[in-house]
């Protein structure tokens, strides 16, 4: 089974290779630690690892990173004596790990699935228990730590009803990963039911609920400041703002399309773009032009530059790590992907800071999640282009109902939290039982 993984594995690298290596370029700053990729980490990482009791995350991306600063932020106090390794898959997951966690947590790059990568890295990290956040199942990685016989968890973890047929279709070779993992956090009892049903054992699934309505709070440090930027932007003060978030292609054209009747409607709105992928960002710009929308890209403000009060309609972020402070200080919310393209992003943070927000049909990502908002009264979903314009038309509008909605969405996050805590207590079950019984004041 391994050595036939091994090869298709091999095959599959090599074929996808070009079109990886070509999405890391587009990112930038693709050569930095590259060799991490393939297990090869410095001498200094070693030195510091050495004779650790250390606990290894896994954050594939930029959301993932958001759940893993809430979970070392539990786990520190509770393990003194251990040391954290986060990894991460990207560079933008990497500059978010380097923004958010304190220097004395190492943050490395996690080593592609091949049999040397794998086993080097586990080598010199050698860790006391290993922690995967919404993680893919990776089997070289996984058949390793099974050896080894450290602890394997799997937190945040959902499952779609659609991803179910695919990993039975080869239960071969998943079963017994699934297996192998000690503890699962399952974010609904739905979830637990799929996991179960693909292998998980019984004993080791907890329902603790989405590690993201905990993430969602924001911290007392700010890392922008929104205000002065709408003020280089040339936006008067007390204008009304549209943050659209996390926006895929076609999202943005019809939010050109709709600006200018919009603003028709309401004179002083000032949209917030922000694309899910910054890579994006010069594609976008080519849209917004083509409809005659008058934009400036995030860019250009950290250059310093100035724009005269009323010469521009739309901000388009072309950074990352900074949607939350836009959504802050926004007036009307779109959650993006949930229009032209299937799956939905994260409804959470908005409704964590009490603001009225919008999505399309299609947050399959996030089905609970958008359900309990819509029907609490804490988010409005529609069904095309046409009901979004017409929506965010009325509550630019209506106050009062932007705030009922910003409050109802808040007391949604608000009844939901606690998961990390939960999850926490499942780790250091294993990993540390006498740390469960004392938690930090």
């Amino acid at each position: 089974m391994r050595t036939l993984y091994n090869l298709l594995f091999i095959v599959f690298f090599l074929l996808s290779a070009p079109y990886y290596f070509w999405k890391m370029w587009r990112r930038g700053n693709w050569r930095r630690n590259f060799g991490q990729r393939f297990g090869r980490y410095e001498g200094r990482v070693k030195q510091a690892l050495t004779n650790s009791n250390t606990v290894w995350l896994h954050a594939v991306s930029v959301g993932e990173v958001n759940l893993c600063t809430q979970l070392i932020a539990a786990l520190e106090p509770r393990l003194p004596l251990h040391k954290f390794v986060v990894t991460t898959t990207t560079t933008t997951g990497m500059g978010e790990l380097e923004k958010k966690l304190p220097p004395h947590i190492e943050k490395l790059f996690y080593p592609v699935d091949l049999r040397g990568p794998v086993k080097r890295a586990l080598g010199l990290i050698n860790p006391r228990a290993v922690v995967l956040v919404e993680a893919e199942i990776w089997p070289n990685f996984l058949w390793r730590v099974r050896d080894r016989g450290i602890p394997l968890f799997l937190v945040n973890a959902r499952l779609s009803p659609r991803s179910v047929p695919r990993y039975k279709r080869f239960g071969f070779l998943f079963r017994g990963l699934f297996a192998s993992f000690t503890g699962v956090g399952a974010q609904h009892e739905a979830d637990a039911g799929r996991l179960r049903e693909l292998g998980c054992r019984p004993d080791a699934i907890r329902v603790v609920g989405n590690l993201k309505f905990d993430a969602a709070a924001l911290g007392t440090r700010r890392h922008l400041d929104v205000p002065a930027l709408l003020h280089q932007l040339g936006v008067p003060s007390g204008a009304k703002l549209l943050v659209a978030g996390s926006t895929h292609a076609g999202e943005e054209a019809l939010l050109a399309d709709m600006l200018p009747r919009l603003r028709r409607e309401c004179p002083d709105l000032f949209l917030v773009l922000v694309p899910r992928h910054m890579e994006r960002g010069q594609s976008v710009g080519d849209e917004l032009k083509a409809h005659g929308v008058k934009f400036a890209f995030r860019t250009e403000l950290t250059a310093g530059g100035q724009f005269a009060p009323g010469s521009l309609d739309c901000l388009l972020v072309n950074t990352t790590g900074e949607l939350r402070y836009f959504y802050e200080h926004a007036t009307v919310i779109f959650v993006g992907k949930s229009l032209t393209a299937e799956g939905g992003q994260n409804p959470i943070e908005p409704g964590a800071l009490g603001k009225a927000m919008c999505f399309g049909p299609h947050m399959e990502n996030f089905p609970g999640i958008a359900d309990a908002f819509v029907k609490a009264g804490g988010a409005v979903q529609v069904s095309d282009a046409e009901a979004l314009e017409k929506s965010i038309g009325e509550l630019l509008h209506d106050q009062p109902r932007r705030r009922a909605l910003g409050e109802s969405a808040l007391r949604v996050v608000q009844q939901n939290q606690g998961a990390v805590e939960r999850t926490v207590e499942m780790i250091l079950e294993q990993v540390a039982p006498q740390a469960k019984a004392t938690p930090p004041a």
